[in-house]
């Protein structure tokens, strides 16, 4: 076993190696995880029944000194086991009555993902001040990790906390610029924000709200196809044929070949058919009574 402490404390067998860089010590991970007491005789804590384990902060949420540890020597995608003493998991007290006092300790544990937030962590540790007088480079990149946050919460489908990451991401980007490079550059931060936004809301059953966020994205970039698309989409959901047809039909001339867009456009005319439809039965039962 590798020898993490240098006294034997804590100790690493690898099950399978991940990719890219080791967990940072500002990260907030993602990591399925099993506790055993001795020989893997009892287990005492798990999260492998979660679909979607949260995140949590390293120093925070994750505080036995070991598992940090640990933690910090895996990469993205590794699985280990963790052995541990009792000076680096629990102690001389234990935690009673899951773990008797001076037991060694087992974990396996898989880093599924981690995002790192130490510009973030700083960041919000500023006055509003201190924030406008930041370089526009790190509040970008602020803005950026807290997109990355909202696509982590999108991808497992909490689509309320995905939601509140992008508007923080965008209360970041609310600073006043000193140029047109930098409005610029603020500008195609916050089309992103938007576009995301408007899927949010379309995945939350919100559609009103989702043409409202795809209508400022238009608002700074005319000519984007998805801003159009989400608009389009939107329309649709809330049966709005006409506005639908024209955002769809505006998409597809930018990106004639794009298969959503196309695929929406026949959803719309399937739609508007069925529509037109129950139009004319609901017509022909009011007047049948006058026709008898």
């Amino acid at each position: 076993l590798q020898d993490l402490t240098g006294d034997g404390g804590g100790r690493k067998e690898q099950l399978r190696p991940g990719t890219g860089q080791p967990v940072p010590p500002s990260a907030s991970v993602a990591v399925k995880y099993s506790g055993y007491l001795g020989n893997w005789n009892k287990l005492f804590c798990s999260n492998g029944s979660s679909k979607y384990p949260r995140l949590m902060k390293l120093g925070k949420d994750i505080t036995l000194w070991g598992l940090e540890i640990g933690l910090l020597s895996m990469t993205k995608g590794e699985a280990a086991l963790f052995v541990l003493a009792p000076e680096y998991a629990y102690g001389q007290r234990g935690c009673p009555p899951s773990i008797p006092p001076n037991t060694m300790v087992l974990f396996k544990v898989e880093v599924l993902d981690f995002i790192d937030s130490e510009e973030c962590d700083a960041f919000f540790e500023l006055t509003y001040e201190q924030r406008d007088r930041l370089p526009l480079e790190k509040v970008l990149k602020v803005a950026a990790t807290e997109r990355e946050f909202g696509n982590y919460f999108f991808c497992k489908q909490r689509f309320k906390i995905a939601k509140d990451r992008y508007k923080r991401a965008l209360s970041i980007l609310g600073r006043s610029s000193s140029s047109k490079a930098e409005q610029s550059q603020i500008n195609a931060s916050k089309v992103l924000l938007f576009l995301n936004l408007s899927l949010t809301y379309l995945k939350l059953e919100r559609a009103d709200r989702a043409l409202k966020y795809g209508e400022l994205a238009l608002e700074m970039d005319q000519g984007n196809a998805k801003a159009l698309f989400r608009c389009g989409q939107a329309c649709l959901y809330m049966r709005e044929y006409s506005k639908s047809r024209d955002f769809l039909a505006r998409a597809q001339c930018i990106q004639p070949l794009n298969r959503d867009i196309n695929n929406e456009l026949k959803k719309l005319a399937r739609y508007y058919k069925e529509y037109m439809e129950m139009e004319k039965e609901m017509c022909c039962q009011m007047f049948d009574p006058l026709n008898s």
